[in-house]
């Protein structure tokens, strides 16, 4: 347990950052389940357009530091390349 005053000051700023983050986190990953779902039920269009919602909401999170920078760009990537499998 925080005994001084700036422990008990960062355990209070970390849960708050803590719960920022994890609803950056959450948010990111429903953004991702919509372009999944849309993969899924083989429209290619509407899996082009979940995609470009949920690419900038990947590269903030990025930004943001809720995951790194290349994990984002991989993500995106093998997204996309799935949605462009989709019209062969």
């Amino acid at each position: 347990m925080a005994n001084t005053v700036s422990a008990k000051k960062m355990t209070r700023k970390i849960a708050k950052r803590t719960a920022i983050n994890k609803s950056r986190r959450s948010r990111m990953r429903t953004f991702v389940r919509k372009v999944e779902e849309a993969i899924a039920s083989g429209n290619q269009t509407e899996a082009a357009a979940a995609l470009r919602a949920a690419e900038p909401e990947m590269m903030r999170a990025a930004q943001k530091g809720i995951v790194h920078k290349n994990t984002a760009s991989r993500k995106v990537s093998r997204l996309a390349n799935r949605i462009k499998t989709l019209s062969a």
